[in-house]
C-alpha cells in the first residue's frame, strides 16, 4: 500500500521538466513536450491551491484560486537581451486581501534555486517616504522585528536594493541611516532541492509566510496611517 501523503508535494518530474527545458528552451522543444508540461502544471495547482488554503489559515488573502496564483511560463522577451522564450522555474504570488493589508507572498521553485520571499518588491515614492519618515521618527519598533530569533532564524536579514548614498531629505549621519537606505523591503527564504521535494515543504512554506506576519503588520500599520497615527 502506498505511504498516505498529507500535503500535496512539489514533484520530481516536475524539477525534471524545468532542467529539460533549460537545456531545450525553444519552441518546437516546448510544443513537442506539451502534454508533459500540462501534467506538471496541473500538479502545480494542486500544491498552489492547497498552499492559500493554509494561507487562509493565518491571514486574508484576496488571490482567489491557487490556478490564479501562478505566473505563466512565457517570457516576455520584448526588451530583454535574453531571447528564451519560457521561464525555467514554476513560480506564483498571493495578494494580501484590502487596503489594510500590505505586502505580497512570492514563491520561486527552481532546480537548484528556490526561495520563498515577500514585501515590498517596488514601493512608489510615495509609501517609501512614508516607511522611511517612520523609521526616521522611531527605528526602535522595526528593528525589534528584525532582531527577534524567528525572524532572524527564517529570513536572516532584511534583504533588498539600496541606494548608494543618502536619501534626499534625510541626514548621512543618521542613527538609522542603514534602515533608510532600503528602496526595497523583502525577505527571502532559500530551500534545497530537497527541502521542496519533501512531503513537509507546503508546512514549512505556509510556517515561512506566516513568519512574516509581524514585519507585515508593522509596515501595514505605517502605510495606512500617516505621521500622526490618523488613518489616511
Amino acid at each position: 500500500m502506498a505511504k498516505h501523503q498529507q500535503y500535496p508535494t512539489i514533484l520530481q518530474s516536475g524539477f525534471d521538466f524545468l532542467l529539460a527545458l533549460k537545456k531545450n528552451n525553444h519552441r518546437d522543444w516546448f510544443n513537442a513536450h506539451k502534454d508533459r508540461y500540462q501534467q506538471e502544471q496541473e500538479q502545480l495547482e494542486i500544491f498552489a491551491e492547497a498552499l492559500l488554503r493554509e494561507l487562509n489559515k493565518h491571514d486574508v488573502i484576496e488571490t482567489p484560486s491557487g490556478k490564479k496564483s501562478l505566473h505563466r511560463i512565457y517570457r516576455d522577451i520584448r526588451f530583454s537581451k535574453d531571447k528564451t522564450p519560457y521561464k525555467t522555474n514554476w513560480s506564483g504570488n498571493f495578494k494580501r486581501a484590502t487596503k489594510y493589508r500590505r505586502g505580497g507572498y512570492y514563491f520561486h521553485l527552481e532546480p537548484g534555486s528556490s526561495y520563498i520571499a515577500g514585501g515590498f518588491w517596488g514601493p512608489n515614492t510615495q509609501d517609501l517616504k512614508r516607511i522611511r519618515d517612520e523609521i526616521a521618527f522611531d527605528d526602535k519598533p522595526l528593528r525589534k522585528i528584525l532582531k527577534n530569533k524567528t525572524f532572524i532564524t527564517t529570513f536572516g536579514a532584511l534583504k533588498g536594493e539600496q541606494v548608494k548614498t543618502t536619501p534626499k531629505g534625510y541626514e548621512a549621519g543618521h542613527e538609522a541611516i542603514d534602515l533608510l537606505r532600503y528602496k526595497q523591503f523583502l525577505l527571502i527564504r532559500h530551500f534545497s532541492d530537497k527541502e521542496v521535494l519533501s512531503d513537509q515543504f507546503l508546512k514549512e512554506a505556509s510556517l515561512t509566510f506566516k513568519n512574516m506576519r509581524p514585519f507585515f503588520d508593522y509596515m501595514s500599520e505605517v502605510l495606512t496611517t500617516d505621521t500622526n497615527g490618523l488613518e489616511i
